[in-house]
């Protein structure tokens, strides 16, 4: 493929197929900000998110309008309460949640993460108390996300945990049955996540990592790779599942490598160090922006029909190892 057919293939991905940068997030430190008073440690959170944080959004609105990428959300994550929370109790929490709610509404991001508890071998008590303000926290806040690590391979699976979790899950739905019971949603459960880490995807941020720190949750791309493969199967009658993933690598690259020039601009712009670029096939309610119908073009029928669970194993392992 000669360059002028590479570009071209790179502004229909944006102009036609559906490609948006979903996610700018940027990962916070803030064990600096810890106090016994929990007035004083809202105030410092307040105050470092402010200074840290605050030309978030307008560089990456600046660089979105100079490339003409759209970015649809942009996001925060702090290092995780549970372990930096100490003796703060659950009415304390429910303070900082307050507060780290105000902080983002003023910089303006979309979301922000890190009431995380890592419970896969034990509960702390101060994890604990994190995870019994988290109904309260969810339904009375607007921008604060939540992630609780459960089970690892090594660690095995905290059953406790888990039922402790049922209930806060049930409680939090309750308290916020006026919005659809949307506090659930910003509920994160997760397993196999690395120990004493913020769980906001895809920044973890942990409690002994620099300042601020960039991760990127690059792209949404399943309608490109759905016309990607489209083109290659009218263009390719003799098609082969090795022709097949190659394709799909190649435009994984292409996404890639445009998600790594916005990432180390936007970086460069607020004085961040960049973290990286996570590819996601996330689908969205735009027509042609599905994942099944990336399934469809490689040939399967139907969704469920025998190959594919294939599909999806060579659909994931291509797109690994293009991006």
């Amino acid at each position: 493929m000669n360059r002028k057919e590479d570009i071209l293939r790179t502004v229909r991905m944006f102009q036609e197929e559906n490609l948006d940068v979903r996610t700018v997030t940027l990962g916070i430190n803030v064990t600096d900000c810890v106090s016994s008073d929990v007035s004083n440690f809202c105030d410092n959170l307040i105050s470092k998110i402010k200074r840290v944080a605050g030309s978030l959004v307008p560089v990456c609105e600046n660089i979105s309008d100079r490339y003409g990428i759209p970015v649809v959300n942009k996001r925060l994550a702090i290092s995780p309460m549970g372990v930096i929370g100490g003796k703060t109790d659950e009415a304390g929490f429910l303070k900082l949640a307050h507060a780290l709610d105000h902080a983002a509404e003023s910089v303006g991001v979309d979301l922000l993460g890190g009431f995380t508890a890592l419970v896969q071998k034990g509960i702390t008590p101060s994890e604990a108390r994190l995870m019994e303000s988290l109904p309260q926290v969810l339904s009375e806040t607007n921008r604060i996300c939540a992630s609780i690590n459960v089970a690892t391979s090594k660690a095995g699976i905290n059953m406790d945990a888990i039922l402790q979790l049922g209930r806060i899950i049930k409680l939090a739905a309750e308290k916020s049955a006026h919005q659809g019971g949307f506090a659930c949603a910003k509920l994160l459960r997760f397993r196999q996540h690395a120990r004493r880490q913020s769980l906001l995807w895809p920044a973890p941020i942990s409690v002994s990592d620099r300042e601020r720190r960039w991760s990127m949750l690059a792209f949404s791309g399943p309608g490109v790779v759905k016309r990607a493969i489209e083109r290659l199967r009218s263009t390719t009658p003799d098609l082969d599942l090795q022709m097949l993933a190659s394709e799909i690598k190649q435009t994984a690259f292409r996404v890639t490598r445009v998600g790594e020039l916005l990432g180390r601009e936007v970086a460069g712009g607020i004085g961040a160090a960049f973290g990286g670029i996570d590819l996601s096939l996330a689908p969205t309610p735009r027509v042609g922006d599905s994942v099944g119908e990336i399934l469809q073009a490689m040939g399967i029928e139907k969704i469920g029909a025998p190959g594919s669970t294939a599909a999806v194993a060579m659909l994931n392992d291509a797109v690994k190892k293009g991006g």
